[in-house]
């Protein structure tokens, strides 16, 4: 069966297609390959970050998507094509209608960035959602109705806090700071503190073994290879997880002062709702442990980590296009 409605959620580091009636269809990082010689795609998704780091001067593995924005237009374009086709299978007669999560900050040009991108990798029409709303959607919150919930989307480069009721935002920040800040303060701490140099995704392996948003009693540790900096050589030294906590402490800080304000800025009436009914938080980057518990010490409230919480925003995604036209008149901003 050929996929008419494809629903993506655009991430910093990976996206995820999600086709109604078939659920989410691709789980792959966003790092794009090309060759510098002719600026050809050699390889999209799974197979380019297995070249991140490692490629000769004739080609480039990179993320074409900066902080959940487009850093790269052509390299975008060429990603999503590859991403629908792969979605749609088959011969494609006719175009799919798509639907991209962006996040709620971005401005209308790079909204209309990814607008044009979607339409020029071949969708019939593109719409945009906001990336909050549909991660709610994602996480089963009732979002039509008149009670306040609020929910935090934190991915690889931007954390989107959200206050939503009656199906749309009452009061909401975004805040660049997500999984990639946390890797390149890993990377920064282990050269400060080890002399050692290390890659991103060495630093991303460390925050999923060992990471944690508070401090462990029993503490982890493990093992980490990287070239020394005074030698240049390769070193093994063993980092445990409060040099991880001491590494992102910041941009923690940064999240949890965001949400802070987010929470002053909320009518009374859905603040009180908001207690009763806790903080939800989706999104890859807050299944780093413990960060539910640094979210209800900071704010006094409930944090719950939803189900299957890097998946909600393209679940979501896919719950509004099969019921597309109740949600076109509210949540909807499109383009065809």
């Amino acid at each position: 069966m050929l996929a008419r409605k494809v629903g993506i959620d655009l991430g910093t580091t990976n996206v995820l297609v999600h086709v109604p009636k078939r659920g989410i269809v691709i789980n792959e990082p966003s790092v794009v390959a090309i060759s510098t010689v002719d600026r050809k795609v050699l390889a999209v998704g799974k197979d380019a970050k297995e070249m991140l780091g490692r490629t000769p001067d004739t080609i480039v593995a990179y993320r074409p998507l900066k902080d959940g924005v487009i850093a790269d237009y052509r390299t975008t374009e060429a990603m999503l094509r590859y991403f629908i086709n792969k979605a749609i299978g088959g011969v494609r007669l006719l175009r799919p209608e798509v639907m991209v999560a962006v996040p709620a900050g971005i401005t209308s040009t790079e909204r209309r960035a990814v607008i044009d991108a979607t339409l020029a990798a071949g969708a019939k029409a593109a719409y945009i959602i906001k990336e909050p709303i549909a991660a709610a959607i994602g996480a089963n919150i009732p979002i039509g109705n008149a009670s306040g919930h609020m929910i935090i989307d934190i991915g690889g480069g931007t954390a989107e806090i959200a206050v939503i009721s009656l199906g749309g935002i009452v009061s909401s920040n975004s805040v660049r700071i997500g999984g990639n800040k946390f890797d390149l303060a890993i990377v920064d701490h282990v050269r400060k503190k080890f002399g050692l140099a290390v890659g991103d995704r060495t630093a991303e392996e460390i925050k999923i073994t060992i990471g944690s948003a508070l401090y462990l009693e029993d503490k982890l540790t493990m093992d980490v290879r990287g070239r020394d900096n005074v030698t240049g050589l390769p070193k093994t030294i063993s980092v445990n997880s409060d040099d991880v906590t001491d590494a992102i402490s910041n941009e923690l800080d940064g999240i949890i002062s965001a949400l802070k304000g987010v929470l002053q800025n909320t009518p009374p009436e859905l603040a009180a709702d908001i207690i009763d009914r806790g903080i939800i938080l989706s999104g890859g980057t807050c299944l780093l442990r413990n960060f539910d518990q640094l979210v209800a010490r900071a704010t006094g409230i409930p944090a719950y980590v939803a189900d299957q919480a890097l998946l909600c925003v393209a679940r979501g995604t896919g719950i509004v296009l099969e019921n597309l036209d109740a949600y076109k008149r509210s949540i909807l901003a499109t383009k065809s």
